[in-house]
């Protein structure tokens, strides 16, 4: 897996941006929003990146935050959305107006991106309900944004491979104490979820 490329920005051609990684190019499809965010060519840049291997083409995506990242792995994740429509998404929304869309559960605006049709943004909207909280928490000013302890992120990415959702993960993890270790926290967290249910 690759989770950041940094290196020397050679081209853009939207959305393909070409980065040169100590004498290896690596092209790079991104959102427009990090498209527009760019420096100039013959620049240093960083950017998160969503490897793709599929029978036909290894691709890689690149992101200016972990928050479109995440917001990105979130949207591929559902039936009938490829990584060329949550390129789209992402591109005509940002991900705190990608949240408050789902929030306000607003069909009408992500049938103006071009590709998302009336039962496509239904789904979107119906499956994402719980989902982006974990891709908005990272984005500075988005409603609720907090930024989580080491330890809170380490319980919080536990309780999400265990198959919590990211809203009663993140529940759990709000009620901890800050003073816990890591493997404390899971299970104060565990005893939190199993009271709930």
């Amino acid at each position: 897996m690759i989770g950041r490329i940094s290196g020397l920005l050679l081209e853009k051609f939207p959305p393909l941006v070409l980065v040169d990684v100590q004498g290896v190019g690596y092209e790079i499809d991104v959102p427009m929003s990090t498209f527009y965010n760019l420096p100039a060519v013959g620049t240093q840049i960083t950017l998160h990146t969503h490897f793709v291997v599929r029978e036909d083409a290894h691709l890689l995506f690149g992101f200016a935050t972990e928050g479109e990242r995440q917001a990105f792995r979130q949207l591929v994740k559902i039936s009938g959305v490829g990584a060329r429509t949550a390129l789209a998404l992402l591109s005509g929304l940002s991900v705190a107006d990608l949240h408050q869309t789902v929030s306000n559960q607003d069909p009408a605006r992500l049938i103006r991106i071009p590709g998302i049709g009336k039962k496509t943004a239904e789904r979107l909207l119906l499956e994402l309900r719980d989902k982006l909280d974990l891709g908005v928490s990272a984005i500075p000013g988005a409603a609720g944004a907090r930024r989580p302890s080491t330890m809170g992120s380490d319980v919080l990415n536990a309780l999400l491979s265990l198959g919590y959702n990211d809203r009663e993960a993140n529940w759990a993890v709000s009620q901890l104490s800050v003073d816990l270790s890591v493997s404390d926290g899971i299970r104060q967290a565990l005893k939190f979820l199993s009271k709930e249910k």
